[in-house]
């Protein structure tokens, strides 16, 4: 079979198995090898930009998850896992990291060919996971206790820090790797093992990705890969004895289905439920770099990223102006395979997605909204079933309408206007999400007060979607539960148990507390 995409650079990599019509065939990846599923069963996975069917996915049922569990809670009682230093799992992590780095470019490719999204974005994103590996490989030997000064006499009381257990990390479509390793990569330098489930859209650079894994030399069933479907899957992986802590990204709908799910049986959750965040422009901005700003929010990644900024609040002296740059600015966008470096514009991931912003489009003109520009599919020379759509602004929107409630995930933009600091805080605190914000203004007093008036996860001053892996990130409201990244995300996987130590010699009254 011709290759689909670049080579792995490392030359140990195995190939992947080819099935029906000479496509590539992915297995679940269980107990340290590819293993067909229970079911026998596979899917068929599609090109966003051909609308080809270009690999088949293994359709995981329950009697999987439950192989994938079961191995992952051997794992972490093996001494083979459970008995290595901290500082040899940092080890372990940092080779991880450089073979992630030596095939960045071919993991960027195969995540192109899965959701769509721009080559060049993804190999600067997959370049830069390597250092989600090197980071929390450094931070591994160095979560550390404390010792209290306890009030009582003849006792030594400290704190120490334990892995969890076995942890699930359920994935979504629009960054696969990335999300995958803001988990795994703080999930294992913790001490824990993992089960992943990515979408069953975007299933193929994770099969690819635990390739890598198993060169690194981490044991077998520490990290675990099954696919399918939520709805035959998903309930027996978040309510399965062996777990104790599930890693969500996804949709709030799902995301309630989940956090309920795990609640029946205590278990601990992170989630990140996306967002409807404010992009927030004063009249005293750099208008030039505001636009640019406005645009990486809702138009880069063709809209589909959880920090979107698909609220843009316009202080209303400037918002006649500042649309009219904004339109003038998009009017020559480049649309494109998303192998080709020009290319600015890649397609929507998926077509239930794409079918999803043409409905919010229709609801939006249906509630008086007024379209500025675009709202229909774009047709792309050589690419008829690509999943293509423009870059679409409405205008007169206001701060209660769906359109400007709802999280789109797509290039669909809501402009509001704004009287003062105190109009631009009440809408933007007024949604149900809180995941981010953007706030543009050459007043630094104002930018500060904004950080603190604002009620979202992340805020961003006059610039937009700047992450790193040393920063928490996570959101407030609808927007989700705890943190990934940084410190913080690191303590999401760790239990904290508390010793006390008896220095005395006498035994006290046993009746009576101490």
């Amino acid at each position: 079979m011709t290759s689909l995409f670049p080579q792995p650079v490392t030359p140990q990599i195995q190939p992947t198995r080819i099935g029906a019509h000479d496509r590539p065939r992915y297995d679940h990846y269980i107990n340290g090898a590819f293993t067909v599923p229970s079911s026998g069963v596979y899917f068929d996975t599609s090109d966003p930009v051909s609308g080809e069917v270009w690999a088949e996915v293994a359709r995981g049922t329950a009697s999987d998850v439950d192989a994938a569990c079961r191995a992952a809670a051997d794992a972490f009682e093996n001494p083979a896992w459970r008995g290595i230093s901290a500082s040899a799992r940092g080890h372990m992590m940092r080779r991880l990291g450089d073979l992630i780095a030596e095939n960045a470019d071919w993991l960027a490719a195969v995540e192109m060919k899965d959701n769509g999204k721009l080559i060049s974005e993804l190999q600067m994103q997959m370049r830069y996971m390597a250092n989600y590996y090197y980071y929390y490989g450094g931070l591994a030997d160095k979560i550390q206790g404390d010792t209290i000064p306890s009030d009582k006499p003849g006792v030594f009381n400290f704190t120490r820090y334990e892995p969890l257990g076995v942890v699930a990390c359920i994935m979504p479509w629009n960054s696969p790797l990335p999300l995958t390793s803001l988990k795994l990569a703080p999930a294992l330098a913790a001490g824990n093992t993992v089960v992943l489930k990515p979408s069953e859209f975007t299933s193929a650079s994770l099969l690819e990705f635990v390739k890598l894994v198993e060169l690194a030399g981490f044991p077998k069933g520490v990290v675990n890969v099954v696919t399918g479907f939520g709805n035959e899957m998903g309930e027996a992986l978040v309510s399965h004895p062996l777990v104790e802590r599930i890693a969500f990204t996804g949709g709030p709908q799902a995301g309630r289905i989940i956090n309920e799910q795990a609640a029946r049986s205590m278990k601990r959750v992170t989630m990140e439920l996306g967002g409807k965040s404010p992009n927030i422009i004063f009249e005293d901005a750099d208008l030039e770099q505001a636009v640019k700003g406005a645009v990486a929010g809702i138009f880069a990644a063709s809209g589909q990223t959880c920090v979107a900024g698909s609220r843009l609040l316009l202080q209303r002296s400037i918002h006649d102006d500042f649309l009219a740059r904004l339109d003038d600015f998009l009017k020559d966008i480049k649309f494109g395979h998303p192998s080709d470096p020009a290319t600015q514009i890649a397609p929507i991931s998926t077509a239930p997605q794409m079918a999803k912003i043409e409905e919010y489009v229709q609801i939006a003109l249906g509630e008086g909204a007024r379209l500025v520009r675009g709202g229909k599919r774009a047709r792309v020379a050589g690419y008829p079933n690509g999943l293509f759509y423009e870059p679409t602004i409405f205008a007169d929107v206001t701060n209660d309408m769906r359109i400007a409630q709802e999280e789109v995930f797509g290039p669909v933009l809501s402009v509001i206007p704004f009287e003062d600091e105190d109009d631009a805080v009440r809408i933007a605190n007024d949604v149900d999400f809180g995941l981010a914000a953007g706030v543009w203004t050459q007043n630094l007093a104002r930018g500060i007060r904004m950080t603190e008036r604002v009620r979202a996860g992340t805020i961003w001053v006059n610039n937009y979607r700047s992450t790193s892996t040393t920063s928490p990130f996570g959101g407030f409201k609808m927007s989700g539960t705890g943190r990934e990244g940084g410190i913080a995300g690191m303590m999401e996987y760790l239990e904290l148990k508390s010793v006390w130590i008896s220095t005395g010699v006498e035994i006290p009254n046993p009746f009576i507390r101490r």
